[in-house]
Protein backbone atom coordinates (compact mmCIF):
# COMPACT_ATOMS: atom_id res chain seq x y z
CA UNK A 1 0.00 0.00 0.00
CA UNK A 2 1.40 3.46 -0.86
CA UNK A 3 -0.05 6.95 0.53
CA UNK A 4 0.67 10.05 -1.90
CA UNK A 5 0.49 13.51 -0.49
CA UNK A 6 -1.48 15.69 -2.97
CA UNK A 7 -1.89 18.84 -0.49
CA UNK A 8 -2.11 19.64 3.32
CA UNK A 9 -2.88 22.66 3.64
CA UNK A 10 -5.62 23.84 6.10
CA UNK A 11 -8.65 26.32 5.31
CA UNK A 12 -6.65 27.68 1.99
CA UNK A 13 -3.15 26.49 -0.50
CA UNK A 14 -0.54 28.29 0.25
CA UNK A 15 1.64 29.18 -2.70
CA UNK A 16 2.54 26.27 -4.94
CA UNK A 17 0.62 24.24 -2.62
CA UNK A 18 -2.67 22.38 -2.14
CA UNK A 19 -5.08 21.94 0.35
CA UNK A 20 -6.09 17.96 1.72
CA UNK A 21 -5.85 15.48 -0.95
CA UNK A 22 -4.31 11.86 -0.62
CA UNK A 23 -3.60 9.23 -2.72
CA UNK A 24 -3.48 5.91 -1.58
CA UNK A 25 -2.59 2.70 -3.75
CA UNK A 26 -3.16 -0.98 -3.71
CA UNK A 27 -3.23 -3.74 -6.16
CA UNK A 28 -3.55 -1.32 -8.81
CA UNK A 29 -6.55 0.16 -7.33
CA UNK A 30 -6.36 3.95 -6.62
CA UNK A 31 -8.54 5.85 -3.82
CA UNK A 32 -8.18 9.32 -3.70
CA UNK A 33 -9.11 10.73 -0.72
CA UNK A 34 -10.31 14.54 -0.02
CA UNK A 35 -10.01 16.36 -2.97
CA UNK A 36 -9.64 19.91 -1.76
CA UNK A 37 -8.75 23.18 -3.44
CA UNK A 38 -5.84 22.76 -5.89
CA UNK A 39 -5.25 18.91 -5.31
CA UNK A 40 -6.07 18.08 -8.81
CA UNK A 41 -3.15 19.45 -11.17
CA UNK A 42 -1.13 17.64 -8.58
CA UNK A 43 -3.29 14.61 -8.96
CA UNK A 44 -2.51 15.00 -12.60
CA UNK A 45 0.93 15.00 -12.30
CA UNK A 46 0.82 10.89 -11.93
CA UNK A 47 -2.34 9.42 -12.49
CA UNK A 48 -4.82 9.94 -14.96
CA UNK A 49 -8.76 11.52 -14.24
CA UNK A 50 -10.09 8.19 -15.46
CA UNK A 51 -7.76 6.14 -13.68
CA UNK A 52 -9.19 7.29 -9.98
CA UNK A 53 -11.53 4.57 -8.95
CA UNK A 54 -12.43 5.66 -5.73
CA UNK A 55 -13.32 8.75 -3.77
CA UNK A 56 -13.49 9.79 -0.07
CA UNK A 57 -14.26 12.75 1.41
CA UNK A 58 -14.52 12.99 5.03
CA UNK A 59 -16.94 16.44 5.53
CA UNK A 60 -17.84 18.55 3.04
CA UNK A 61 -15.93 21.88 3.51
CA UNK A 62 -14.33 23.31 0.55
CA UNK A 63 -10.28 22.63 1.39
CA UNK A 64 -11.41 19.11 1.57
CA UNK A 65 -13.91 18.61 -1.25
CA UNK A 66 -13.53 21.47 -4.14
CA UNK A 67 -11.58 19.64 -6.72
CA UNK A 68 -14.19 17.10 -6.59
CA UNK A 69 -15.82 19.38 -9.44
CA UNK A 70 -13.01 19.28 -11.75
CA UNK A 71 -12.24 16.05 -11.74
CA UNK A 72 -15.68 15.06 -12.34
CA UNK A 73 -15.60 17.20 -15.65
CA UNK A 74 -12.47 16.02 -16.72
CA UNK A 75 -13.77 12.20 -16.51
CA UNK A 76 -17.04 12.95 -17.92
CA UNK A 77 -16.03 15.84 -20.81
CA UNK A 78 -13.03 13.86 -21.90
CA UNK A 79 -12.86 11.85 -25.20
CA UNK A 80 -13.78 8.53 -23.49
CA UNK A 81 -15.73 9.02 -21.05
CA UNK A 82 -14.99 6.13 -18.10
CA UNK A 83 -17.60 4.56 -15.91
CA UNK A 84 -19.26 6.08 -12.96
CA UNK A 85 -17.09 7.27 -9.78
CA UNK A 86 -17.75 6.08 -7.02
CA UNK A 87 -17.96 8.90 -4.17
CA UNK A 88 -18.02 8.09 -0.75
CA UNK A 89 -19.16 10.94 1.63
CA UNK A 90 -21.06 11.77 4.94
CA UNK A 91 -25.00 12.77 3.76
CA UNK A 92 -25.41 15.96 1.86
CA UNK A 93 -21.54 16.48 2.40
CA UNK A 94 -21.31 16.93 -1.65
CA UNK A 95 -24.38 18.92 -2.11
CA UNK A 96 -22.52 22.14 -2.01
CA UNK A 97 -19.17 21.35 -5.11
CA UNK A 98 -21.94 18.90 -7.24
CA UNK A 99 -24.54 22.41 -7.29
CA UNK A 100 -21.55 24.01 -9.01
CA UNK A 101 -22.34 22.74 -12.63
CA UNK A 102 -25.61 21.72 -13.99
CA UNK A 103 -27.13 18.56 -13.16
CA UNK A 104 -27.05 16.58 -16.61
CA UNK A 105 -23.90 18.20 -17.17
CA UNK A 106 -22.37 15.88 -14.76
CA UNK A 107 -24.87 13.23 -14.88
CA UNK A 108 -23.82 9.75 -15.12
CA UNK A 109 -20.00 10.77 -13.71
CA UNK A 110 -20.14 9.77 -10.61
CA UNK A 111 -22.44 7.29 -8.08
CA UNK A 112 -23.06 8.83 -4.68
CA UNK A 113 -22.61 6.39 -1.80
CA UNK A 114 -23.51 7.61 1.92
CA UNK A 115 -20.67 7.04 4.33
CA UNK A 116 -22.46 6.01 7.61
CA UNK A 117 -20.22 4.78 10.68
CA UNK A 118 -21.12 1.36 12.28
CA UNK A 119 -20.65 -0.66 9.53
CA UNK A 120 -17.60 -1.35 7.15
CA UNK A 121 -17.59 -0.61 3.37
CA UNK A 122 -15.77 -2.58 0.09
CA UNK A 123 -14.16 -0.54 -2.06
CA UNK A 124 -11.75 -2.19 -4.25
CA UNK A 125 -9.48 -4.29 -2.27
CA UNK A 126 -9.48 -2.49 0.93
CA UNK A 127 -11.65 -2.70 4.18
CA UNK A 128 -13.25 0.83 5.09
CA UNK A 129 -14.42 1.70 8.31
CA UNK A 130 -16.08 4.71 9.49
CA UNK A 131 -16.35 7.02 12.59
CA UNK A 132 -18.20 9.90 13.38
CA UNK A 133 -16.11 12.46 14.56
CA UNK A 134 -16.82 16.17 15.96
CA UNK A 135 -15.92 18.97 13.83
CA UNK A 136 -18.56 22.23 12.45
CA UNK A 137 -19.76 19.70 9.85
CA UNK A 138 -20.45 16.17 9.71
CA UNK A 139 -17.38 15.04 9.89
CA UNK A 140 -16.17 10.97 8.87
CA UNK A 141 -13.02 9.30 10.16
CA UNK A 142 -12.00 6.65 8.16
CA UNK A 143 -9.80 3.77 7.91
CA UNK A 144 -8.51 1.89 5.18
CA UNK A 145 -7.48 -1.96 5.44
CA UNK A 146 -5.50 -3.62 2.43
CA UNK A 147 -3.31 -6.32 2.50
CA UNK A 148 -2.52 -6.44 6.45
CA UNK A 149 -1.60 -2.39 6.69
CA UNK A 150 -4.06 0.10 8.13
CA UNK A 151 -4.04 3.79 7.07
CA UNK A 152 -6.45 6.05 9.37
CA UNK A 153 -7.31 9.11 8.93
CA UNK A 154 -8.91 11.56 11.09
CA UNK A 155 -10.40 14.37 9.00
CA UNK A 156 -10.67 17.48 10.95
CA UNK A 157 -11.87 16.52 14.74
CA UNK A 158 -12.03 18.00 17.91
CA UNK A 159 -11.81 15.85 20.97
CA UNK A 160 -13.08 12.81 20.71
CA UNK A 161 -12.54 9.22 22.77
CA UNK A 162 -13.55 7.10 18.94
CA UNK A 163 -10.00 8.35 17.54
CA UNK A 164 -8.32 5.79 19.72
CA UNK A 165 -10.06 3.07 18.12
CA UNK A 166 -9.91 4.83 14.70
CA UNK A 167 -5.90 4.59 14.87
CA UNK A 168 -5.53 1.28 17.01
CA UNK A 169 -2.10 -0.47 15.60
CA UNK A 170 -3.04 1.68 12.78
CA UNK A 171 0.97 1.59 10.32
CA UNK A 172 -0.41 4.83 9.87
CA UNK A 173 -1.99 7.77 11.06
CA UNK A 174 -2.71 10.86 9.38
CA UNK A 175 -4.27 13.30 11.50
CA UNK A 176 -5.12 16.97 11.69
CA UNK A 177 -3.32 19.29 13.56
CA UNK A 178 -4.37 22.62 12.60
CA UNK A 179 -2.91 24.12 15.44
CA UNK A 180 0.56 23.02 17.71
CA UNK A 181 -0.33 22.93 20.89
CA UNK A 182 -3.80 24.80 21.31
CA UNK A 183 -7.05 25.74 19.44
CA UNK A 184 -8.66 28.80 20.46
CA UNK A 185 -11.62 28.50 22.62
CA UNK A 186 -14.63 28.69 19.59
CA UNK A 187 -12.85 26.14 17.81
CA UNK A 188 -11.54 23.64 20.78
CA UNK A 189 -14.47 21.04 19.76
CA UNK A 190 -13.75 20.99 16.02
CA UNK A 191 -10.15 21.47 15.57
CA UNK A 192 -7.26 19.91 16.71
CA UNK A 193 -3.67 19.59 17.78
CA UNK A 194 -0.16 18.25 17.27
CA UNK A 195 0.51 17.48 20.39
CA UNK A 196 -3.10 15.73 20.71
CA UNK A 197 -1.79 13.96 17.77
CA UNK A 198 0.95 12.80 18.97
CA UNK A 199 -1.10 11.25 22.26
CA UNK A 200 -3.17 9.74 20.26
CA UNK A 201 -0.46 8.21 18.12
CA UNK A 202 0.89 6.71 21.44
CA UNK A 203 -2.21 5.50 22.95
CA UNK A 204 -3.04 3.88 19.66
CA UNK A 205 -0.17 2.09 19.27
CA UNK A 206 0.13 3.97 15.39
CA UNK A 207 3.67 2.97 13.67
CA UNK A 208 3.98 6.25 12.09
CA UNK A 209 2.35 9.85 12.25
CA UNK A 210 1.65 11.86 9.42
CA UNK A 211 0.71 15.59 10.95
CA UNK A 212 -1.97 17.41 8.16
CA UNK A 213 -4.06 20.44 7.74
CA UNK A 214 -1.43 22.93 9.12
CA UNK A 215 -2.62 26.52 8.90
CA UNK A 216 -1.43 27.55 5.63
CA UNK A 217 2.30 28.92 5.67
CA UNK A 218 2.94 27.81 9.20
CA UNK A 219 6.19 26.64 10.15
CA UNK A 220 6.37 22.77 10.44
CA UNK A 221 8.58 22.61 13.50
CA UNK A 222 6.45 23.63 16.38
CA UNK A 223 4.08 20.95 15.18
CA UNK A 224 6.77 18.15 15.21
CA UNK A 225 8.13 19.51 18.24
CA UNK A 226 4.72 19.21 20.15
CA UNK A 227 4.30 16.05 18.54
CA UNK A 228 7.54 14.37 19.48
CA UNK A 229 7.07 15.41 23.08
CA UNK A 230 4.41 12.19 23.46
CA UNK A 231 5.11 10.27 20.67
CA UNK A 232 8.64 8.32 19.27
CA UNK A 233 7.30 6.79 16.20
CA UNK A 234 8.28 8.10 12.47
CA UNK A 235 7.01 11.41 12.49
CA UNK A 236 6.27 14.33 9.51
CA UNK A 237 4.11 16.63 7.79
CA UNK A 238 2.47 16.08 5.14
CA UNK A 239 3.55 18.07 2.43
CA UNK A 240 3.04 17.75 -1.54
CA UNK A 241 4.77 15.11 -2.94
CA UNK A 242 6.14 13.40 0.29
CA UNK A 243 4.56 9.42 0.16
CA UNK A 244 4.63 6.77 2.32
CA UNK A 245 5.32 2.99 1.57
CA UNK A 246 3.34 0.43 3.62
Amino acid sequence: MKLTVLGGCGAWPAAGQACSGYLVVHDGFRVLIDPGYATLPRLLESTPAEQVDAVLVSHGHPDHCADLNPLLRARVLGDAPPPPLPVYAPPGALDAVLALDRRHMLAGGLESRELAPGRPFEVGPFRLDVWSLPHHVPNAGLRLTGGGRVIAYTGDTGPAEELADLAKDADLLLAEATYPERVPEEDAPYLSTAAAAGRTATSAGAARLLLTHLWPDSPHEPALEAAARSYGGELAVATGGHTVRL
